[in-house]
């Protein structure tokens, strides 16, 4: 999986498909044959702008952009001997293990240290049971994402597709009704993924200045407010999303993870040591707060979006879906993490869980203030690569619109226009739980679960059907239901607890 940029021309869309705008575009026009960034299709219905193709290795927990760019068309029926395993041509294809070790390091990020915070919006019992509930469903969705992408490839004779691409034709395969809205679903696919990257740009802003106010406080007389950490933080940020190479912020990637690997170890030992009885702690809390323990948890969860990604690099993408699977075992492994992080970072600190874990570690304790700093400037220089990620989708929707001659300085306008509307969110919003609610159950319920059960009913309309009874219909419109539900009610709590702290809640 490389970290370089693709040299793209975009092609010009038909007149009949501009009325809804593409987030980005991107075609590369030089590598042919179902190669990573290309397909090659005999007669081609019509061509598609697309999204750029981001590595794993960029994400550490985070969502990204899955999208390649592809040639639609082919024959419309399916053809049980096309292999379209067999047409890719992947220049470095990855094993299983490499695959399972990809998928582990896309789905444990920062978010890890949020699942505290969810226990104690859900009860000990309660978040232990329905954490793995929410992770068998997201698992689940992913199996339909994937599966409704290769039944399409078959169709469409297209070796490979991403997130965007999947959604599209299967609207364009679907009910006659949604073929009109084949753009829209890829339009709304890439903007729900560009707010949820910008919004974990926001997240790692505040959590940074969160982690610094704490230590920085206990050695100056002179206490800063969070925004103004904010601030501080971001400054330094400006210059280094300047760069537009991955390949000079790899070393800062390294530096990162090593950096967030200590970090937790260390947070264990505290979390582990003088636990209290399980009995101390609320087994269920009042419904009321279980939106934010969705929100959160589908927020930490969200590194399952590398998977198309993952997918289509595989030597033998069939290990990836099924059981036993690479997916099923990489998912178990890190819903599991993610669930004992949850239950016994609730039984050692209860009511008093912090947004972060860290934060709850001893103030006065010299090794436990290393951890914060360990682990903020972790997600310091993790942003400069959660930021290449959005902003090479957004310039490259606009960069055929600019003139040759003033390409570079409106990409810098737009690298720094970015960082400060990002800056300005997290200092209007610098309420790190909510915040995290918010993206999670705006962003990633719709991604993760509403967009692939409607795909999978819009792939089945016709070939194979809905099953027995419609089975399949009545169990994508439960997930659609519980993903809509997630989506309301936790934006709603997330919007009040905003207003808690307009109203004085939050400590300044």
């Amino acid at each position: 999986m490389s970290f370089h940029k693709s040299d793209s021309r975009t092609p010009l869309a038909p007149a009949e498909y501009t009325k809804i705008p593409t987030v980005v575009t991107v075609y590369d026009s030089e590598k042919k044959n179902g190669s990573r960034n290309n397909a090659n299709i005999g007669q081609p219905k019509f061509i598609r702008s697309d999204m750029a193709d981001v590595p794993v290795q960029q994400a550490a927990g985070s969502t990204l952009p899955l999208v390649l760019t592809r040639k639609k068309g082919g024959d419309d029926g399916e053809d049980g001997t096309y292999n379209p395993f067999e047409h890719r041509k992947v220049v470095h294809p990855t094993s299983d293990m490499e695959t399972f070790v990809h998928l582990l390091k896309g789905s444990l990020g920062s978010g890890i240290l949020a699942m505290p915070m969810a226990f104690a919006n859900a009860g000990l019992w309660f978040g232990l049971i329905a954490t793995f509930a929410v992770g068998a469903l997201c698992t689940y969705c992913v199996h339909i994402l994937v599966k409704c992408a290769h039944i399409l490839c078959r169709r469409r004779k297209i070796p490979m597709m991403g997130f965007a691409d999947v959604a599209e034709q299967a609207f364009l395969d679907g009910p006659p009704a949604l073929n009109r809205w084949s753009r829209f679903i890829r339009f709304m696919v890439n903007t729900f993924l560009v707010f949820d990257l910008l919004g974990c740009c926001c997240i790692y802003l505040v959590f940074v200045a969160t982690n610094l106010q704490q230590v920085v406080d206990v050695y100056l007389e002179t206490q800063l407010s969070v925004r103004l950490w904010i601030v501080i933080v971001s400054a330094p940020l400006v210059f280094m999303c300047l760069v537009r190479n991955l390949k000079f912020l790899t070393p800062f990637s390294m530096i990162a993870n090593i950096l967030m690997f200590v970090g937790i170890v260390i947070t264990f030992v505290y979390m582990f040591s003088d636990l209290p009885a399980p009995a101390e702690r609320e087994g269920i809390v009042k419904p009321t707060q279980w939106p934010l323990f969705f929100g959160t948890v589908i927020f930490a969860l969200e590194g399952i979006g590398v998977v198309m990604s993952l997918e289509n690099d595989m030597k033998n993408p069939t290990h990836f879906i099924g059981c036993p699977s690479v997916l099923n075992f990489g998912m178990g492994l890190v819903i599991g993490l993610y669930t004992l992080v949850g239950f016994f970072g609730y039984l050692k600190y209860g009511s008093e869980t912090e947004a972060s874990i860290t934060l709850n570690l001893p103030k006065e304790d010299k090794l436990a203030q290393s951890v914060k700093l360990m682990i903020a400037i972790a997600i310091f220089f993790t942003f400069t690569l959660q930021f290449y990620v959005p902003v090479s989708i957004l310039w490259k929707g606009i960069e055929s619109k600019i003139s040759a001659a003033r390409q570079n300085i409106s990409e810098y306008a737009l690298r720094v226009s970015l960082v400060v509307l990002c800056c300005a969110i997290a200092v209007a919003l610098p309420n790190l739980g909510p915040f995290i609610s918010l993206i999670g159950a705006v962003c990633l319920s719709t991604l993760g679960m509403i967009v692939p059960s409607i795909i999978e009913l819009a792939v089945y309309y016709e070939e194979p059907g809905y099953g027995t009874f419609k089975w399949r219909l009545w169990k994508n419109s439960g997930l659609i239901l519980f993903g809509i539900v997630g989506f309301v009610t936790g934006t709603y709590v997330s919007i009040r607890e905003f207003q808690a702290e307009f109203a004085g809640g939050h400590e300044k």
